[in-house]
C-alpha cells in the first residue's frame, strides 16, 4: 500500500507501540466494566484508576482533577455548557482563533442569550491586549482560550490571560489539547494563575482517538452534558471506555518521558524547514510569534492550498490545508482571517505538523518535492493566462 511521508501530526498521531501494548488486553481477557463489583471489574477500575494518575502527572495535576470524556471537544463543550448551565445568562468570551469545538458551543450559548465576545488577535495570532482588556471591562462569566493553536501552532500567555480574567472573577478554561507532549504542561501553575479548567487529548500525542480529559479545578460547578450512573464524579455519565482510558495514560507517561528532547529535535526540524521554505519565496503565519515546536503554516503566493496539498500527496507527503475537521469547507481559515491574513493569500495555507517519525532527510525531501511542484504549478498558472 502506498504509505506518504506523514506530516500531519496536529490532525492526529499514529498509536504508539507501547501504548497497543497496554491496550490489547483490555479489548480481550480483561473486558469486565470498571463499575462491576467482580474481578473483571475490579481489574478495569484499577486500570481507569492508574491511567487517571498517569494523566494527572503529565499535567501537573491532582487525579481527582481528571475528568475522562470521549474527545477534546466533549470535554470543550462540557465546560462551556456546563459552567453556563450553572450560572445567570451573562457574558462569554472566546478567542477568535479557537477550535470549533469551541466556537460553535459559545455561538450555541449565544442563542440561548449569552452575550458572546470574540477575542481579536494581532497579525501574529496573539491575542490583542487593548482588545482583551476592554472586553474585561465587561466582565464576562466565562473565558476560554487555547493555550496552542491547532492551525498555526501559536502559544497564548495562558496564565497572563487568565490572572487579568480572575480578577472579574471568570471562569477560565484553557485547550491544550495540542500541547500534550510538545509543551510543558503544569495545571497546578495555572491553576494558581486563574486557569480552572484545561482539556487533554490522546491521539494529539501517540494514543487512541476517543479519549480525552478535562483537567477541572474541584472547586467549580458543571452540571454535566450526560446523565445516567453517576461516573466521572457525576460529570460524565458512561461506561468507561477502558482500552482507549489505558492507552491515553501510556501515552501520557511517553510523553513526560520524551519531553526533555522531543521539542528540541523537533524544533530543529521545524528551522531546517522554515530555512528553505523561506529560500522560494513562502510565507510563514504565526512566524514573529512563540509557536509549538513541530509546527509550521505557510502559503506561496498565488498557488492554491488544497491544490498543492494534492499533489504533495500523489508525490508522497501528507500535510493538511488547514485543520483537519475543517478540510471540507472552501472558504480561508477562520484562524487566518482573524489574523488579518486575506484570503487570497489564505487559500494557500498549507500546514506541516512534524512528530516522532520525522527525520532530516524527510524535511529535505520535502522541500525538494514541494519546489518542483511549485515550478510545474507556475508553469501550468503561467500557460493559462
Amino acid at each position: 500500500m502506498f504509505s506518504p511521508a506523514y506530516l500531519d501530526h496536529n490532525a492526529t498521531t499514529p498509536v504508539d507501540p507501547v501504548v497497543l501494548s497496554a491496550m490489547l488486553p483490555w479489548f480481550g481477557e480483561r473486558h469486565g466494566n470498571a463499575s462491576s463489583r467482580h474481578e473483571y471489574g475490579r481489574a478495569a477500575r484499577a486500570a481507569v484508576d492508574r491511567a487517571r494518575q498517569q494523566v494527572a502527572e503529565a499535567a501537573g495535576a491532582h487525579p481527582t482533577e481528571v475528568v475522562f470524556t470521549s474527545g477534546g471537544s466533549e470535554a470543550n463543550n462540557l465546560f462551556l455548557k456546563g459552567a453556563a448551565a450553572t450560572r445567570r445568562t451573562g457574558a462569554l468570551a472566546v478567542g477568535a482563533c479557537e477550535h470549533p469545538c469551541v466556537l460553535r458551543p459559545a455561538e450555541q450559548l449565544e442563542r440561548l442569550g449569552w452575550r458572546l465576545h470574540r477575542l481579536a488577535v494581532d497579525r501574529e495570532g496573539r491575542i490583542d491586549a487593548g482588545a482583551y482588556a476592554e472586553v474585561l471591562l465587561e466582565r464576562p462569566d466565562i473565558v476560554a482560550i487555547m493555550l496552542a493553536n491547532n492551525e498555526t501552532g501559536v502559544i497564548q500567555d495562558v496564565a497572563a490571560l487568565a490572572g487579568a480574567a480572575a480578577a472579574t472573577g471568570a471562569l477560565f478554561h484553557t485547550d491544550a489539547v495540542q500541547a500534550l507532549g510538545r509543551l510543558p504542561i503544569d495545571f497546578r501553575t495555572l491553576n494558581a494563575a486563574g486557569v480552572r479548567a484545561m482539556t487533554l487529548s490522546a491521539h494529539k500525542a501517540y494514543g487512541p482517538k476517543g479519549a480525552a480529559a478535562l483537567i477541572i479545578d474541584k472547586r467549580v460547578e458543571l452540571q454535566p452534558l450526560i446523565a445516567g450512573g453517576g461516573h466521572e464524579r457525576g460529570l460524565r455519565s458512561g461506561t468507561e471506555n477502558v482500552p482507549a482510558i489505558v492507552g491515553f495514560g501510556a501515552a501520557c507517561e511517553l510523553a513526560r518521558q520524551r519531553l526533555a528532547d522531543a521539542p528540541v529535535r523537533l524544533g530543529g526540524l521545524r528551522e531546517r524547514l522554515e530555512k528553505g521554505l523561506k529560500s522560494f519565496g513562502a510565507v510563514l503565519f504565526g512566524g514573529g510569534a512563540s509557536r509549538l515546536p513541530n509546527t509550521t503554516y505557510f502559503a506561496l503566493p498565488e498557488l492554491d492550498g488544497e491544490t498543492l496539498v494534492g499533489k504533495l500527496d500523489r508525490a508522497g507527503f501528507a500535510v493538511a490545508s488547514g485543520a483537519a475537521c475543517s478540510s471540507a469547507q472552501p472558504e480561508p481559515s477562520h484562524v487566518l482571517a482573524a489574523m488579518g491574513i486575506s484570503p487570497d493569500l489564505a487559500r494557500g495555507a498549507v500546514r506541516v505538523s512534524l512528530g516522532e517519525g520525522n527525520d532530516e532527510n524527510e524535511i529535505d525531501r520535502f522541500l525538494v518535492t514541494l519546489k518542483e511542484t511549485v515550478v510545474q504549478l507556475r508553469t501550468l498558472t503561467a500557460l493559462t493566462h
